[in-house]
């Protein structure tokens, strides 16, 4: 597993600009983001941990990994409805599921062309798939991509790490997020993940 290569360089910059983050950083010296490298297994991850706690998405997935054969497009795309049911999944995320594995049988996403988009410009393209939101699409930008920059701001364990670190009422609103988020520019990705990995004993991951 390779670090993302401005890992290191965030690192600094994120302890220099903010004392109580960097104390979170200080914390796990050792772990970072990594990247699966797989657009399905990515996105499949993202859509199972739609609006779920950490513990509770594992926990989904692993159901997923032990009762399919392989996590990719044309195994999910065959697997009964009864099947993916009984892994924990609503019948919402199921057809989202299922709409994923279409859209990459049929070739109606291309995971290659992405290397060269901006974030923006890849989100508005994956949210034309049924099931795939914004937050979806920045957990792709973080978790596979490694895109650096990317603050998901309506994801409830970042907001809920940003009112631990600073002792704040949760929830704070969005637009105080991201204004305090100007300050870990431009990499928001980093602090992001620092973020939830003060409230999770295992590191997030998709």
């Amino acid at each position: 597993m390779k670090k993302p290569f401005f890992w290191e360089k965030a690192k600094k910059v994120l302890i220099s600009k903010d004392k109580k983050l960097g104390e979170i950083i200080s914390n796990y010296p050792k772990d970072f983001l990594f990247s699966k490298s797989d657009p399905f297994y990515t996105l499949a991850r993202s859509i199972v941990g739609q609006q779920i706690s950490v513990k509770a998405a594992q926990a989904v997935w692993d159901r997923l990994e032990n009762k399919v054969k392989r996590i990719e497009p044309n195994y999910i795309s065959k697997m009964h409805f009864m099947s993916l049911k009984s892994c924990g999944l609503s019948r919402q995320k199921i057809k989202y599921l299922k709409s994923l594995s279409s859209a990459f049988m049929q070739n109606k996403i291309n995971p290659d062309k992405w290397k060269k988009y901006s974030d923006e410009d890849i989100i508005n393209e994956l949210v034309l798939i049924k099931g795939i939101g914004r937050w979806t699409a920045e957990m792709y930008l973080i978790f596979n991509l490694c895109r650096p920059d990317i603050f998901p701001v309506d994801d409830i364990g970042l907001l809920r790490g940003i009112c631990k670190c600073y002792n704040l009422n949760y929830p704070i609103k969005k637009e105080v997020a991201l204004k305090m988020s100007e300050n870990w520019k431009p990499y928001r990705s980093v602090a992001t993940w620092y973020f939830w990995r003060s409230l999770d004993p295992i590191p997030v991951e998709y």
